[in-house]
């Protein structure tokens, strides 16, 4: 039997992990129909910048608890056999959480994952763009407040409900199980076009910007060299 899906979201401080603190996480249980959200004091003040984007200010998390109080109840909500689901997650979302459980003193549950983004790019390679709002225009579906979690988290599961159709869970978590064959383009001017018919120069290119050398793309570049596209 698959595990239950709970889908989550974290705004931050910032993009680096180590560095930067959760502000706000949020998670929906879509089989109880029960809805997670806190805020989160990061012990640090938050850049404007990271404001300008999430709408989260100082003055909001100031009193708010530290994750070391958030991290129990959020583990708590998300108990059982569960898989999280979350935009980005395996290079976001899921190293935020274990930083923050890490740097409390917490032990952070054997939850499975699930990174919609990524099936987007596998399974969708049709799309010039696989942010979620993107995809929230694509499947028609109406605007919230974007960059709040617990907005995100009901927007990215009325996404990923129509990405999936009628897909059981058991299928779903099979399909991501397995190894990541990417066989057509995931991104840029070319997406969608089978790997095999990407021209040379363009994957040269792409490795000099150091676009292939980033954690999600290490299949990619694989199958670029397999195809005597990039030299190993």
């Amino acid at each position: 039997m698959a595990p239950r899906p709970i889908y989550y979201d974290t705004e931050t401080t910032g993009v680096k992990p180590s560095k930067d603190r959760i502000v706000e996480i949020a998670a929906y249980d879509p089989e109880k129909d029960k809805t997670y959200c806190s805020f989160v004091c990061p012990e640090m003040p938050i850049p404007a910048e990271a404001s300008a984007i999430s709408g989260i200010t100082d003055d909001m998390v100031k009193d708010a608890p530290l994750f070391k109080e958030v991290g129990p109840a959020f583990a708590e909500f998300c108990s059982g056999d569960t898989i999280l689901i979350a935009h980005n997650n395996d290079a976001f979302d899921k190293l935020f959480l274990e930083n923050e459980y890490g740097r409390s003193g917490l032990i952070i549950p054997a939850w499975a994952y699930l990174d919609t983004l990524k099936w987007s790019r596998k399974y969708r390679p049709d799309l010039p763009r696989h942010s979620l709002q993107f995809l929230r225009e694509t499947f028609s579906i109406q605007a919230n407040q974007a960059h709040r979690a617990l907005d995100d988290v009901i927007v990215l599961h009325q996404v990923f409900s129509r990405m999936i159709d009628d897909l059981s869970w058991d299928e779903v978590v099979r399909l991501m199980g397995q190894s990541d064959q990417i066989n057509r383009m995931p991104f840029g001017k070319f997406a969608g076009k089978p790997l095999s018919e990407v021209p040379k120069d363009y994957v040269i290119w792409l490795a000099k910007s150091g676009a292939l050398d980033k954690k999600e793309n290490g299949t990619l570049k694989e199958n670029f060299e397999k195809l005597g596209l990039l030299e190993k």
